[in-house]
């Protein structure tokens, strides 16, 4: 490999042999695995699936909620080179057929919890080779599956004598809100490209070789402590705590899986010094806020760094209030995709803020029209995002919906996911929104997540989602469905005008309706669909 360092097995082989026993590499609760611990229970892993004939490229479902094994895993798979494949655990039968099948699944870990969902799918399954259950002592594992734990636990833990190599990849799958989950194909090389230009920014410097990788390892790497709120299902999740672990850091995990418990969020990063987290947008951060807000004083906050949000806008409201507890940390919405990191960043501490929606475009992006033309700065011109440079290669078996997604304009290749904005004279970037969820309202084009924003600016409405609904004055009528704080009374006519304080008139929304839950998914992330049909028959519309 030379002076290169893409291979992430590689860098996890060179890390774990730096760092002893007082290093934690896993946190959960009262369970702290340390380096050299999961050091030799993933190479124990990593051969002993290879044992059972798992090969190089062979691809690995991840069936399993935030815990310690998904990411002792995940390392067991990048130093075996088998391939990640991210499954969201509120699938069921049909929708987990698809995912193992289109990906070829031929190892399977999975939690006891989802242990019935397996039992009706695995018939459907053949490619699958492996079964690796996690929980529970073994004594009551199916016949057709392995216990994780006497895989990781029987070995002498060495490393495996394995020629790797860069073009080794990783999945992430995506949400499948615009049709069938598709699978993103991320090299080692390339993500580690995408990684090093994040540091470059953070930091100011970026290893070049393993040598330097070792030195931040252990100047910065070590001390980090990462939580992810969010799903390691999920991109910002995941590569969040790639980039932590790949750096020597700890990866810190809440007990309760099933649910988001912003108070033991607070009690854990207390307990555990937690540096950093990993958010998806107010859906996590006002129930943070309203915790602190409720027992000031409560935690101690001082090992906060950094809290990271990506999918969805943070509002700036928020932002402040959590400043108000942590006066030292940096809050970073970073605007990215399953197909592409690094379009725009947006930081806000206490000395600036930025405005929710704007970004500073990032180094390899440009703005582009449906025809392919770059976007003059401040013409208020609407384009897609578009990011060179360190792309992923494609959807896997999907190459007719890849040149859809990654676009070549003028020899260059780019990953255009679908997000619309504006650039600024000043080189800013302005998000509108993904463009299949545009409203065309009487000519004008209207695009839900500013108008979600300006609703969300209440101080009664806890979230708030706007589709667009067949209307035969309109085209299309501006329609919110909005979830109210506890105890709130606002009705649509405040809310409306309460909007129209905020953004033109002809953007507020025609009806505005209520429902006690969004019904988000646990990364955060909307299902317009759904609220589309809700709100479809509560006001009798037709498609």
């Amino acid at each position: 490999m030379g002076n290169s360092i893409y291979n992430l097995g590689d860098m996890l082989d060179a890390v774990g042999a730096e760092l002893g026993d007082e290093h934690p590499a896993l946190i959960h609760g009262d369970r702290v695995v340390s380096w050299p611990e999961m050091t030799a229970r993933s190479n124990n892993l990593a051969r002993a699936l290879r044992a059972r004939g798992v090969e190089t490229g062979d691809k690995a479902g991840f069936y399993l909620r935030n815990q310690p094994e998904y990411m002792e895993a995940l390392v067991a798979c990048f130093k075996g080179r088998f391939t990640h494949v991210n499954v969201n655990y509120r699938y069921l039968d049909d929708e987990l057929t698809y995912i193992f099948d289109n990906s070829d699944a031929a190892v399977v870990f999975f939690d006891r919890e989802f242990r019935e969902n397996v039992d009706r799918v695995k018939d459907r399954l053949p490619k699958v080779k492996v079964w690796v259950e996690i929980g529970g002592d073994g004594s009551d594992t199916p016949d057709y599956a392995v216990d994780y734990e006497t895989l990781a636990a029987d070995g002498d833990g060495s490393p495996l004598d394995i020629e790797r190599s860069d073009d080794d990849l990783f999945f992430l799958y995506t949400g499948g809100t615009t049709g069938m989950p598709k699978g993103v194909m991320w090299s080692h090389k390339i993500w580690r490209q995408s990684s090093r230009e994040a540091m470059l920014k953070v930091y100011g410097f970026a290893p070049s070789n393993m040598e330097e990788h070792l030195g931040f390892v252990h100047e910065v790497g070590k001390l980090s402590r990462q939580l992810p709120a969010c799903p390691l299902m999920h991109g910002t999740g995941l590569f969040t705590a790639m980039g932590s672990i790949i750096s020597g850091g700890a990866i810190v995990t809440l007990e309760n899986t099933k649910s988001f418990d912003p108070e033991e969020l607070w009690a854990t990063v207390d307990r555990r010094g937690v540096t950093a987290m990993a958010i998806v947008g107010d859906a996590f951060a006002k129930p943070m806020l309203r915790v602190l807000d409720e027992n000031p004083g409560a935690y101690d906050l001082s090992s906060v760094q950094t809290i990271t949000s990506s999918g969805v806008m943070w509002s700036m409201e928020v932002k402040r209030g959590l400043i108000k507890h942590m006066p030292q940390v940096a809050l970073m919405d970073s605007f990215g995709a399953s197909e592409a990191v690094g379009f725009g960043m947006s930081v806000t501490t206490a000395e600036g803020v930025q405005e929710t929606a704007k970004f500073q475009i990032g180094d390899n992006c440009k703005v582009f029209t449906e025809d392919r033309k770059e976007v003059v700065p401040g013409s208020g011109v609407p384009g897609y995002i578009a990011r060179g440079g360190a792309v992923p290669l494609g959807y896997y078996k999907d190459p007719e919906k890849s040149a859809k997604t990654f676009w070549e304009v003028d020899g260059v290749r780019y990953a255009v996911p679908g997000d619309w904005c504006t650039v600024e004279k000043d080189g800013t970037i302005t998000l509108l929104g993904r463009g299949s969820n545009c409203i065309n309202s009487a000519g004008e084009k209207i695009y839900p997540e500013e108008v979600e924003e300006a609703l969300k600016n209440h101080d009664d409405v806890r979230d708030a989602l706007v589709v667009g609904l067949a209307d035969e004055k309109w085209g299309q009528a501006v329609t919110a469905v909005v979830e109210l704080n506890d105890g709130a009374s606002a009705d649509e006519d405040t809310l409306r005008a309460f909007v129209q304080t905020q953004l033109a008139r002809y953007k507020a929304p025609k009806r505005i309706l209520f429902k006690d839950s969004l019904g988000r998914a646990p990364n955060g992330k909307a299902d317009y669909k759904s609220i589309k049909i809700y709100a479809m028959d509560q006001l009798g519309v037709s498609a």
